[in-house]
């Protein structure tokens, strides 16, 4: 067989390769939005869910999964930052520190969700005394979720050419300077896109928040306003069930008359939501870019 026969063959076999690998994904998100678009409505989207009546929806679980996502970025973009820039701009020698948290950020990863959600449980529940709360969902989703942002805030600033770095200091600036002025701004859009990414990831996300942030979504009072009553829409210590956590339960439990229906149709809002997010940080992500160097996207 020639070379260039091989080569031929073998760029045939890798678009088929990632032909299939199209298709399958093609196929599944065409399964599910058109078994679960149809029961989408505005009263779907609003109005709370049923236990043992049909016409329930998903509006609090919709508002929790937001409002948990917020909070989950709000502990967890900091610390994934600040362990970013140490690795990308201040771990450049190898010490027993930099692969205690290079070692620590990879076993991290490899765990299951269902293991942070039982370590949360132990410790954010039970050891703090937080109950199933937001607070609780939000802290177990950040060990879930920093080893991922931290990956991609370091690959974001080691993608910025030294020359930068060099252009920083020559003109004075100290090294934190160079990286807070120069550095982090010219890798913003590639963080940001790995926070909408992560974002998306943290929304559909369900096995770490069964032990954690509760399955239950009480009844909401949306004038009350203080943050420390359990019926408050932004209080941080109420159960709060995702909608992730409630497609489980409503395909677990079998209590839900019309529960075939609003489980498709919860499986395409998350589906939805995530293509969204994905859609999202390509677009966001090329715009800053382009604003940034002045190029046209």
């Amino acid at each position: 067989m020639t070379p260039k026969k091989a080569d031929k063959i073998a760029t045939n076999l890798l678009y088929v390769i990632a032909g299939i690998i199209v298709v399958i994904l093609a196929s599944l998100l065409a399964y599910i939005l058109a078994r679960g678009i149809p029961h989408i409505s505005w009263h779907f989207l609003t109005s709370p869910a049923k236990a043992y009546e049909v016409g329930g929806g998903i509006g609090i679980q919709l508002f929790n999964s937001v409002f948990l996502l917020i909070i989950t970025m709000l502990i967890s973009f900091p610390l994934s930052l600040g362990a970013g820039i140490y690795l990308s701009e201040y771990a450049n020698q190898k010490s027993w520190l930099t692969s205690l948290v290079r070692t620590s950020i990879e076993i991290l990863s490899a765990l299951p969700s269902v293991v942070v959600g039982l370590f949360g449980f132990l410790i954010f529940v039970v050891q703090f005394g937080y109950g199933f709360s937001i607070i609780s969902g939000a802290l177990a989703l950040t060990v879930f979720n920093l080893p991922l942002m931290t990956r991609n805030v370091e690959e974001s600033l080691k993608a910025i050419h030294h020359t930068q770095r060099e252009a920083g200091l020559a003109l004075g600036l100290s090294r934190w300077e160079t990286v807070l002025h120069v550095i982090v701004p010219e890798s913003l859009p590639g963080i940001l896109t790995g926070v909408i990414l992560s974002s998306g990831r943290i929304f559909g996300e369900a096995a770490a928040l069964i032990y954690t942030a509760g399955q239950s979504a009480p009844a909401l009072d949306w004038s009350n306003w203080n943050p420390l009553s359990v019926s408050s829409p932004i209080s941080i210590f109420r159960q709060a069930e995702t909608l992730a956590v409630h497609i489980w339960k409503v395909n677990g439990e079998g209590t839900v008359p019309d529960g075939a229906a609003v489980s498709a149709g919860a499986s395409a809002v998350l589906i939805l939501f995530v293509l969204m997010f994905n859609f999202g940080a390509r677009f966001i992500g090329n715009k800053i870019h382009a604003r940034l160097t002045s190029v046209k996207g």
